[in-house]
């Protein structure tokens, strides 16, 4: 019973859509119509306000870090099963007839509250592929994918099936913008 408390707890945090509701709220406009669609904070970024694209970002990963961290301190046997759940409650939100951003900040969330480092890792890594290619999908989808390399170097097999799992939504996430990338269709993304 536990363990279905859990799931549905973690899904609903996760499936809050504060893009949706931020932009809507104070822009007065439905993300919806706006870039891509997606409600995640990249698009909101596309409003041109950079206060709610980065208040979008911060309580996406919030609203992961929140069921996270408390189901590691009292049931840490179900983490991934919250984590996955918080996520798949961000990509798949039931009150916007399941279709959410691509999960990339709930993901940074989950991360830094199963391990500080790995939240780390992720961060460094978006950051530098930023740096070089200003495409936000691209950043996403390396930073994803260096945690389970990450953990093939430590050799810590036990983890790798989750964080490969992880990785493979993302990608599914992300399809259309690689589509986009493939065909130098993308757009760039300003952070600042």
């Amino acid at each position: 019973m536990d363990v279905l408390i859990i799931a549905i707890i973690s899904y609903l945090i996760g499936s809050i859509p504060f893009g949706f509701i931020l932009t809507k709220f104070f822009l007065k406009k439905d993300i919806r119509d706006v870039g891509s669609g997606n409600i995640g904070a990249t698009n909101v970024l596309r409003t041109g306000n950079k206060s709610i694209g980065y208040a979008t970002l911060i309580l996406d990963i919030i609203k992961a870090v929140v069921p996270v961290i408390y189901v590691k301190l009292n049931y840490p046997e179900f983490i991934y099963i919250a984590s996955l759940c918080a996520f798949l409650g961000h990509v798949f939100p039931i009150w916007l007839k399941f279709k959410g951003g691509k999960g990339v900040a709930t993901y940074l969330g989950i991360l830094f509250a199963i391990n500080i480092y790995f939240g780390v890792i992720f961060t460094l890594s978006w950051l530098i592929t930023f740096v070089f290619s200003k495409f936000s999908s691209l950043s996403s989808l390396v930073a994803s994918l260096s945690i389970p390399i990450y953990l093939l170097l430590l050799t810590q097999f036990d983890q790798v099936i989750f964080y490969t799992i992880m990785f493979v939504l993302i990608f599914f996430t992300h399809r259309e913008n690689i589509k986009r990338l493939k065909n130098k269709e993308e757009t760039k993304t300003k952070i600042y």
